[in-house]
């Protein structure tokens, strides 16, 4: 057997989330006929990191053991040939049979694009998030310096998550504007179910005057999801970026990025 890692980027518009449904309808139901085509035998994925319904990925990372050989031009060319056009695989290497894309990773970065104009997006509908009001920016970005370092993020997880601790180290936090973009970046050792979302949703109610910066910090305390604002959409929400140890035969010596493009503003 041997162990292939594959970078992947999609538009998951369109799909129900990453992980395998029995009516088809996720990346990885769709990828897993295309790669089982070139391995000529059925073939279970393994991810960085399961996004849900609707949100998108610039550097998702995979991995499987196959039992043939294949060029590595296979794995990229020929696998693409058997995918819809909102999934691509970016490259591919054979790595350890030790490797995981999952439990090697280190951190996992994420980016939300937030359109923040008066009149809805139309070329990128569902493709990146939007508000209509004026959002303070410079209160966005004093609070999300509170969710810095080891939390409890219980605050920011969804109902029906599984993970066995709400506790996550955020090594990176920000929100800034380029015109009419807000852009928010986090990168953490893991993340909880609807966690991105959820903070997202909180730094917005902040931006539009519905608390100050310090809201943010009370929230974290309270440990409760039900006194937090609602969860905010998922049409700008990136998976771009996974990071391992280096040594595995990854792009970057296992620092897998992919920045995000943001539109100009007329």
């Amino acid at each position: 057997m041997v162990r292939i890692a594959l970078g992947v980027e999609y538009c998951g518009s369109q799909y129900e989330g990453w992980q395998t449904q029995p009516h088809g309808r996720t990346v990885q139901d769709v990828l897993q006929v295309a790669v089982s085509k070139i391995a000529g035998a059925p073939i279970e994925l393994v991810c960085a990191g399961r996004t849900d319904t609707g949100v998108h990925a610039s550097a998702q990372v995979v991995h499987f053991d196959a039992g043939v050989t294949r060029p590595t031009s296979a794995w990229v060319r020929g696998v693409n040939a058997n995918l819809p056009d909102s999934v691509a695989v970016t490259w591919a290497r054979e790595v350890g049979p030790d490797f995981h894309a999952r439990f090697s990773a280190q951190t996992r970065m994420y980016r939300y694009l937030l359109l923040n104009r008066p009149v809805r997006p139309a070329l990128l509908s569902r493709r990146v998030g939007w508000f209509h009001a004026p959002l303070n920016v410079d209160s966005m970005a004093l609070a999300v310096r509170t969710i810095l370092g080891e939390h409890d993020f219980s605050a920011f997880r969804a109902a029906g998550c599984q993970a066995k601790s709400p506790v996550r180290t955020m090594l990176r936090a920000s929100v800034y504007r380029q015109q009419d973009w807000v852009i928010f970046d986090f990168e953490a050792n893991a993340f909880l179910h609807h966690m991105i979302r959820n903070l997202v949703g909180a730094l917005v109610f902040i931006g539009k005057g519905g608390g100050s910066p310090s809201t943010m910090a009370t929230l974290l305390a309270q440990r409760d999801r039900t006194a937090s604002p609602p969860t905010f959409s998922p049409d700008g929400l990136y998976l771009c970026g996974v990071t391992y140890p280096p040594g595995w035969n990854l792009p970057g010596d296992g620092r897998i990025i992919a920045p995000l493009f943001v539109p100009a503003s007329d």
